[in-house]
């Protein structure tokens, strides 16, 4: 996909009422994106799969709504404060600032693509021997300049050394402003979960292993911040928390990984679209971790996160707090702090791939078609009625067809211009069905019903069309 269309999916969002720049009027606001009617009702779709597969799915299971605000101390104890850090450097002629680590991983896919895959190699062991060095921003810094890296913007070959930047934003607390009321907008969901841990385990009657799920916003003061919504200042998370004995990890890794991989191909994802990308460095928390990547047309991007975290946090929060995370297991009859897997996958992105999955550009007779085939369970709309024509009384019967599929799907109404081109704007926001009421419906109580995908019609019968929805999107497969 070029970055043509790239640009055709972020113009679209916009005209289509799925995402706006953050307070556009007034010039914009640098990497935040509010969302619009359609955008809205992706997202709620979206959220609610998710929730469904790993709350309502599993039994020991459970969902929690921490606080964006927490104790400050959470950040020590969890890392954040000391090394919550990314490499920059700066293009002294076009002053942009890079983030160093992916200038190199750039220069090796550059080197792949030219059949040099010994070179590629020798840098790649370069790298991550930098990354697990203990001054990786002077190694990263050696690559760049032994291997003439330039600007992807100027071209230029001048740079700043490599800095570390925390990208934690800090707030004050109260009505005056001294270190002392200092406390940070969450970076990511997962800590809400770790000081809950005993809360949610006692008052769910919860026994390892179990998880605690949770959805909500988290901020980074990304340096480098762009792609539309990839990365972004504010963004909204999904992560679960899954708590084992220790020496079990691996086996709890290893399942989710796998369940979380089906998950996006169960969203109408392609297989082919999705590959899984081993870390080169392990954070100092971990004793594995994965991403599952998805091919974007800005290139192979992480979606989601499947960590092993070992027992780090829940005893960084012992340490810290003074108050015990043990678990005592009744079988075993053992007192231990629990290890976790991790799953953490970012909405945003997850919207941004389901987008850029789903839009098709499609020449049918003499026109262009723009279409989003989503999934019918995540579209914004499932299904529109429309009246053939405003008179007859179509429109009136048509809007008791659109009350009584409300009950069931989120449905769209529109009775302005010509039937094709109602077809067309619903195909550019991804509506899979569209129940036209036509001459006929008076006389035999029946309607046409046209799929997006396929854009062949059906006739069926106003008392079926409910089950006849249900029925396709049951049996509904991509590229079908």
């Amino acid at each position: 996909m070029s970055s043509t269309t790239f640009e055709n999916i972020v113009s679209l969002c916009k005209r289509r009422g799925f995402i706006f720049q953050s307070s556009e009027i007034y010039g914009g606001l640098g990497a935040t994106y509010d969302y619009g009617p359609l955008g809205v009702e992706l997202k709620r779709n979206v959220r609610e799969r998710w929730w469904e597969s790993m709350v309502q799915h599993h039994d020991n299971v459970v969902g929690l709504d921490a606080a964006i605000l927490m104790h400050p101390t959470v950040w020590k104890a969890s890392g954040h404060v000391d090394a919550f850090n990314d490499p920059m450097i700066d293009d002294k002629q076009s002053k942009r600032r890079y983030r160093a680590d992916q200038l190199i991983e750039g220069h090796i896919a550059k080197l792949r693509s030219k059949g040099k895959d010994d070179e590629a190699d020798s840098v790649y062991a370069r790298f991550v021997d930098a990354l697990n060095s203990d001054d990786m921003p002077g190694g990263l810094y050696a690559i760049i300049q032994s291997e003439e890296i330039r600007s992807p913007d100027s071209g230029a070959f001048d740079w700043t050394e490599v800095r570390q930047f925390n990208l934690m934003f800090s707030t004050q607390v109260g009505p005056i402003e001294n270190p002392e009321n200092q406390i940070y907008l969450r970076p990511e969901t997962a800590q809400g979960i770790f000081v809950n841990f005993h809360n949610v385990r006692e008052t769910a009657r919860l026994q390892v292993p179990f998880g605690i799920a949770q959805m909500g916003k988290a901020f980074r003061n990304e340096i480098v911040a762009r792609q539309f919504i990839f990365r972004t200042r504010e963004f909204e998370q999904m992560e679960m928390q899954y708590f084992v004995a220790p020496g079990t990890q691996m086996e709890a890794y290893e399942e989710w990984r796998e369940k979380r991989m089906n998950w996006h191909l169960s969203n109408g994802i392609r297989s082919e679209k999705l590959r899984w990308h081993v870390h080169e460095k392990l954070a100092h928390y971990a004793d594995a971790a994965v991403d599952i990547t998805y091919e974007f047309p800005i290139g192979w991007q992480e979606v989601e996160g499947i960590h092993s975290r070992t027992d780090y946090d829940l005893s960084r929060h012992q340490e810290f707090s003074g108050k015990k995370m043990e678990y005592y297991d009744p079988d075993t009859k053992e007192k231990y702090i629990p290890y976790v897997v991790e799953t953490s996958v970012g909405l945003d992105r997850t919207i941004l791939m389901l987008i850029c999955d789903a839009f098709s550009e499609e020449q049918v007779g003499d026109e262009t078609r723009s279409v989003l085939k989503f999934h019918p369970s995540i579209a914004p709309v499932t299904v529109a009625v429309f009246p053939l024509v405003k008179k007859d009384g179509m429109p009136e019967r048509a809007r008791a067809v659109q009350v009584d599929l409300q009950r069931s799907f989120n449905t769209f109404y529109d009775e302005k211009g010509a039937i094709g081109r109602r077809y067309r704007r619903m195909d550019e926001i991804g509506t899979p069905y569209c129940v036209t009421i036509d001459g006929e419906t008076e006389s035999d109580n029946s309607v046409t019903i046209r799929e997006r995908d396929s854009m062949e019609q059906d006739r069926v019968s106003v008392d079926r069309v409910s089950e006849w929805i249900r029925d396709r999107i049951a049996a509904w497969q991509p590229g079908k």
